[in-house]
């Protein structure tokens, strides 16, 4: 059984509906209008514009090589005109995994900083691969045909079957590792014991076709209308009326809509729609209680990154991701997937135990978000940092909805059962009592599990928000230690928040480990309260905590 929150990403979804009623309170205060979402949109066009033509004279300033150019991938600039543009970067046109930075200009474009994934060069030794595409794909399909019926850890389901490459081989440059080689980029698709379907990402030399990276793509939970939810209960949702039909889509943030796969493991499902715009009962054998979740939980983690952080969707280009519910038979997992940029859940043990909870959506959606700014690698340290973005943003939307039925809480997944004995998945005030999970910071921690080495962050922002001690927070009992014995006073879960999102947005690079973390959010700390302050002095502190010095 599977314990994961998993990995996010991009797709274009569907444009915005017309036609969009409110019958009732919205979450919070929605986006107010298509109109005004396609204001934002152009809004973010133009800051990706300036960025793009910032390019040359920024790689110029980097002192970047004749074939290296920039590719932007997102711009920021604060109410004083201080610019973060974010990069990709080829080299003779190949795309450099590991080759992204961030360049930080002030308002007249002049060069103040900037983060590198990797701080050497990414030219490789040769540029002539002595494999084909095709040799290459073959041998990235036989690689993972030869995990099939093992597994990484005990928690992971085991590979069933292997369908084959995807698209082919696609010639990269890896500096990720700080040793630049040609490589080829394969995604290799199959499925999973437990019914998820798995699309492998692999990297391997184009030399040897040895496996240099590989990452799993689709991730696992291992976890206005009115509805009622199972785990929401009774909320106000946002729907679209057409003639006499209401369905469960919601114009006013980005489109995103809810579809019933009755049971299969394939295709975008069903949109739900009726004749009234009244959805589900609370229960589990109404089908339709399990939408409202999924709805819901997208509605609200549109709601809290737009009115925490100014963040217009996932990507922050004003388009909605979509949430497929019921999928597949006793499927005891749910999942996020970039490709479709879609949320998926199955219905648990005997179809009766749905993975709808609230914070499981803000977690998996959250996985699109580091994916559309610091991108980090789901390995290592820096695959810690990037499942406890996801843990610490999950737990955010769940304060932000503050729902009486799901008490906002440090836990993670407590509601969904998935271990069986009402324990929850994860603790951020002491992580290691889910018995895997890392309270601080080793040497060792980059080799565990992502879903593990993340316990050192999960723990940093529980000590910054809340500090250590035992307290009890909406009635549920905490006791966080600190690695030095030191006593901490939290600065509150909203500040905290804010310091992760701008370090995670302007200065974390896809190879941010715990000790690059610590530099970003002092760094994000001192831009939003000064150097010095009582919160930037906290961060320092939170990071002793968890041993991060």
């Amino acid at each position: 059984m599977k314990r994961k929150l998993a990995v996010g990403a991009v797709l274009s979804a569907s444009a915005l509906l017309a036609g969009a009623i409110q019958v009732s309170a919205g979450i919070a205060q929605a986006l107010p209008n298509p109109a005004a979402q396609n204001a934002a949109g152009q809004h973010r066009g133009q800051l990706l514009a300036l960025a793009a033509s910032q390019a040359p004279s920024a790689a110029k300033a980097l002192g970047l090589g004749a074939q290296e150019n920039l590719v932007v991938k997102d711009a920021i600039v604060d109410a004083d005109g201080t610019r973060h543009f974010r990069y990709e970067r080829t080299y003779n046109g190949l795309p450099v995994l590991g080759g992204d930075l961030i360049v930080h200009q002030d308002a007249k474009g002049q060069v103040r900083g900037s983060e590198k994934a990797v701080s050497g060069s990414v030219a490789p030794a040769s540029l002539s691969p002595k494999l084909t595409a095709a040799q290459a794909a073959s041998k990235a399909t036989g690689a993972v045909q030869a995990t099939v019926g093992t597994s990484k850890d005990a928690d992971e389901a085991a590979l069933t079957s292997v369908s084959g490459a995807n698209n082919g081989a696609q010639l990269v440059i890896w500096a990720a590792d700080g040793a630049p080689r040609l490589a080829y980029r394969t995604t290799v698709e199959g499925v999973r014991a437990d019914g998820t379907p798995s699309r492998q990402l692999l990297v391997t030399d184009a030399d040897t076709g040895a496996v240099l990276s590989t990452h799993e793509e689709i991730q696992t939970i291992d976890a206005a209308g009115t509805g009622n939810g199972v785990f929401v209960g009774s909320v106000p949702l946002t729907t679209t009326l057409s003639g006499s039909t209401y369905t469960l889509k919601d114009a006013s943030r980005g489109g995103q809509y809810t579809t019933n796969l009755a049971n299969k493991t394939s295709g975008k499902g069903t949109v739900y729609s009726k004749t009234t715009n009244s959805w589900g009962n609370g229960l589990v054998s109404n089908g339709e209680s399990a939408a409202v979740d999924a709805q819901y939980g997208a509605a609200v983690t549109w709601d809290f990154y737009k009115n925490t952080f100014g963040r217009s969707g996932i990507r922050n280009d004003g388009v909605g991701a979509y949430s497929r519910v019921h999928y597949g038979r006793n499927y005891v997992n749910a999942f996020w997937d970039d490709s479709c940029f879609c949320m998926t859940y199955g219905d648990g043990a005997s179809n009766t135990h749905p993975l709808t909870e609230l914070d499981v959506s803000g977690h998996e959606m959250s996985h699109g978000v580091t994916s559309n700014t610091a991108g980090l690698n789901y390995s290592g340290e820096s695959g810690g940092l990037n499942e406890a973005t996801s843990d610490i943003f999950g737990t955010m939307v769940e304060f932000y909805a503050n729902l009486s039925k799901d008490n906002p809480d440090y836990l993670i997944g407590e509601l969904i059962n998935i271990n069986g004995d009402g324990t929850p998945l994860r603790y951020m005030d002491k992580p290691s009592k889910d018995g895997g999970s890392a309270d601080y910071w080793s040497s060792t921690v980059g080799s565990k599990d992502v879903h593990y080495s993340s316990g050192v962050a999960n723990h940093f922002f529980y000590l910054l928000a809340e500090g250590s001690g035992a307290k009890t927070i909406n009635g549920v009992s905490y006791n966080s230690p600190t690695y030095n014995g030191a006593t901490l006073t939290g600065i509150g879960r909203d500040k905290a928040a804010q310091i992760w999102y701008r370090a995670l947005s302007v200065y974390m690079t896809s190879t941010t480990n715990y000790k690059g973390a610590r530099t970003a959010t002092l760094s994000a700390a001192a831009d939003l309260y000064g150097s010095g302050s009582v919160q930037y002095n906290a961060v320092a502190a939170a990071w002793t905590g968890v041993n991060v010095n």
